[in-house]
């Protein structure tokens, strides 16, 4: 018979998969904001009536905030690109220990990123920089991207102490569950 702490790894996974879907989401009101920007801005242009001030602009402060948002669910769910061709034929113990360096190359590669962007910002603020044409200041909207690459710091530790908790003790990690 299963203790209710036995379902505990997998509320906690189902809770950061809901918090990873809802970041995800932004990004989709984000690219559907920008999508009506375009079709609008596009319209105009061949009905005659006035376009968008500095259409450019908008998608200076958007877009970044689109892409960044995709981040934290695909590290949760793992459907980066991965070739898993010689995980697949040396067995699962090599595939678990295989997947937990990814893991690991993947977290520092994003620790990276967030501190690098986190300099950008910094940088950003400093200089008071904003768009060329209508002058939009870019610190607060990158700060907003950058939080979100920093979320994506402890989601990829997360991802990457299933894999080696599965790896040691020889189980198959929580995670599956998410992509079944």
């Amino acid at each position: 018979m299963n203790s209710p702490s036995d379902d505990i790894p997998l509320r906690f996974v189902k809770w950061i998969d809901k918090l990873t879907q809802s970041i995800a989401l932004v990004g989709f009101f984000g690219l559907f904001i920008m999508g009506l920007l375009i079709f609008y801005d596009g319209a105009a242009r061949y009905l005659g009536v006035p376009r968008i001030s500095g259409f450019p602009d908008y998608g200076e402060v958007i877009f970044p905030l689109v892409i960044a948002s995709c981040f934290p669910a695909g590290l949760f769910r793992q459907t980066n690109v991965t070739v898993r061709i010689l995980g697949k034929v040396s067995g699962n113990k090599i595939n678990s220990w295989l997947e937990t360096f990814a893991s690991l190359v993947t977290l520092i590669f994003f620790s990276i990123l967030a501190w690098e962007l986190v300099k950008l910002t910094l940088q950003y603020g400093e200089a008071h920089r904003i768009t060329r044409t209508i002058g939009i200041p870019l610190a607060p909207w990158w700060w907003f991207t950058t939080a979100i690459m920093l979320v994506c710091v402890p989601i990829q530790a997360i991802v990457f102490s299933f894999w080696l908790w599965a790896s040691l003790f020889g189980v198959d990690p929580v995670l599956k569950s998410l992509n079944e």
